[in-house]
């Protein structure tokens, strides 16, 4: 491992840092730097305790306030011998580390501008707000392909579905991150989007030909590691095609996800590939990694496979236990193990130390005046996408519609807010009367009870999230009353913003929107945009129309 080259690109100094402390470590301390925790988990005297005691790398903190989890950051460094890795998902801004953080916006919002400047902004306010309180290492691009509709896990977190954009999108980012002194970590190797299923519950497949993987999946990542990539999360995914490419002789019974999987890990990241940076699992708490083979041979295992981190524990002192035991079993190596550590070290000694020589362009941009709102509102402007119009009845008017009435789907908040009253004080602001479906007072009724002077305005936010299934619509028990029934008699229009493909479930809505992020910007923009005063921009990243003939109708 030279680790003058890139992606580390270490100096003289930097390099004796890497080599002095790696020669103090103890076997133990040396297995405790390979495990990054979830630091929620733990009360703080007893997380002290593991910092001390057992050298944990690193540790990521679900989002609380800045100065909460500075104050817990700052326990932890005065009990540390080696600094740790302060990871946070910085998937769509600061919020995915503190609450006082921006929900800029999804990275599927950003690509439907189609322009890779405001993935680069996304970028540096991630960059910028997770520094507040120490973040630096965010477990983000998502540079899955959203190839399949009925993933559950992909979706808005993606960059789309067409590889050349998300090359451009993801670079964009990345450089963004790392530019601002923060590490970034491009997942989920070797590529979620492919299974309609979810592997934090179980082992998903990922079936492209190996030749369709390189040129798709295997492309992105060449790319990343090319341009200086930091580090890579893998997936409990299975490519059985990519892992029979590298070893023709592997039986199906014996294909693993690239978490545990030699062939993935070594045979393509490190070999074809040439990543020299660091490899952390995704976390190993995951229904997909618990599954495999026995937790007391699967930690070891993941190392000795080329993994340089395990993320996250169901039991700590059991994971810490079981690595040990490995070594002295011989399912992991000593060698392999100090691979792995001199790895961590050399990404800590990228990002921190020593801090008289870092390079002034990798100073944290922490102290940067960025104007995070106007790039929200213009990210926001440019995104929302006018998937289907069919009526025109666009722009809506007090004239046209004197009554919108509005119905909410899914989880009505968002970050300082609600989507559907947001809606109604704009809306109002313009002169419309606004009245919300109520299914306590609901009853079902003809067409004819209302003058043809009503518009039916659905917002919806069913958000993709981790351990569910689908995410598709549920209508109300009784009768699905707030079904959009009367389409033909009531004109009606569809804004979803979390999920651009739910034509799926309403295919014969005749003017539906897709805005991808839930959060003040984006309800603003889509109402300026219903009522004419700003044209729609956004170009849809995915086929909103599922491959479904009849929701084009």
């Amino acid at each position: 491992m030279d680790f003058t080259k890139k992606p580390f690109y270490l100096n003289e100094d930097q390099i004796k840092w890497v080599n002095d402390t790696f020669s103090c470590l103890t076997p133990e301390q040396k297995a405790g730097q390979v495990f990054c925790v979830l630091g929620d988990l733990y009360p703080q005297e007893h997380l002290v305790k593991l910092a001390r005691d057992c050298n944990i790398g690193g540790v990521l903190f679900r989002p609380d306030s800045a100065e909460n989890i500075r104050n817990r950051f700052a326990q932890l460094d005065k009990a540390v011998s080696v600094p740790l890795l302060k990871a946070a998902n910085l998937e769509e801004g600061g919020c995915g580390a503190i609450t006082e953080g921006t929900r800029f916006a999804s990275q599927m919002q950003v690509a439907a501008t189609d322009d890779p400047e405001w993935t680069e902004r996304l970028g540096k306010v991630c960059a910028a707000e997770g520094s507040v309180c120490g973040i630096n290492w965010t477990f983000s691009p998502v540079v899955d392909i959203d190839m399949n509709f009925r993933n559950p896990i992909t979706n808005v977190r993606t960059f789309g579905s067409d590889p050349e954009r998300i090359k451009k999108m993801a670079l964009a980012y990345v450089n963004a991150v790392q530019d601002s002194g923060m590490a970034a970590c491009a997942k989920h190797f070797p590529g979620d989007g492919v299974d309609f299923r979810d592997h934090h519950l179980h082992p998903t497949v990922n079936s492209l030909s190996a030749e369709e993987w390189y040129d798709s999946y295997g492309s992105i990542y060449k790319l990343l590691i090319d341009n200086g990539l930091l580090s890579i999360m893998v997936g409990h995914i299975m490519v059985p095609n990519v892992s029979k490419d590298i070893n023709p002789d592997l039986r199906d019974c014996d294909i693993l996800p690239a978490s545990l999987s030699k062939e993935l890990l070594s045979g393509v990241l490190r070999e074809k590939y040439g990543f020299n940076g660091l490899i952390t699992t995704d976390t190993t708490i995951m229904g997909g990694y618990t599954q495999v083979m026995e937790r007391s041979k699967a930690i070891p295992s993941t190392i000795a496979a080329g993994c340089d981190m395990i993320l996250f524990n169901t039991d700590f002192e059991e994971d810490y236990h079981y690595l040990l035991n490995g070594i002295r079993t011989g399912l992991l190596s000593m060698e392999r193990l100090d691979e792995a550590v001199k790895r961590v070290l050399a990404l800590k000694a990228h990002l921190m130390v020593p801090e008289a020589v870092r390079d002034e362009k990798n100073c944290s941009s922490s102290d940067k005046v960025l104007p995070v709102k106007v790039w929200q509102r213009e990210c926001a402007e440019l995104s929302v996408t006018l998937v289907k119009n069919i009526d025109n009845i666009l722009p809506v008017t007090p004239d046209k519609f004197p009554e919108i009435h509005i119905v909410s789907l899914g989880n009505d908040m968002f970050p300082g807010g609600s989507i559907k009253h947001t809606a109604e004080k704009l809306l109002q602001e313009r002169g419309f009367r606004v009245t919300f479906f109520d299914i306590s007072r609901a009853e079902m009724s003809g067409p004819g009870k209302h003058s043809g002077k009503r518009l039916l305005l659905y917002l919806c936010n069913l958000e993709t999230k981790s351990d569910q299934t689908a995410v598709r619509i549920f209508w109300q028990d009784r009768m699905a009353l707030d079904l959009p029934r009367f389409i033909r008699e009531e004109k009606t229009v569809f804004v979803s913003f979390a999920n651009p493909y739910h034509l799926q479930d309403v295919p014969h809505v005749r003017t539906f929107i897709n805005a991808y992020t839930a959060n003040n910007a984006t309800v603003e923009a889509v109402i300026r945009k219903l009522c004419g005063e700003q044209d729609f921009y956004g170009i849809s990243p995915v086929d909103a129309f599922c491959g479904l003939w009849d929701t084009r109708l």
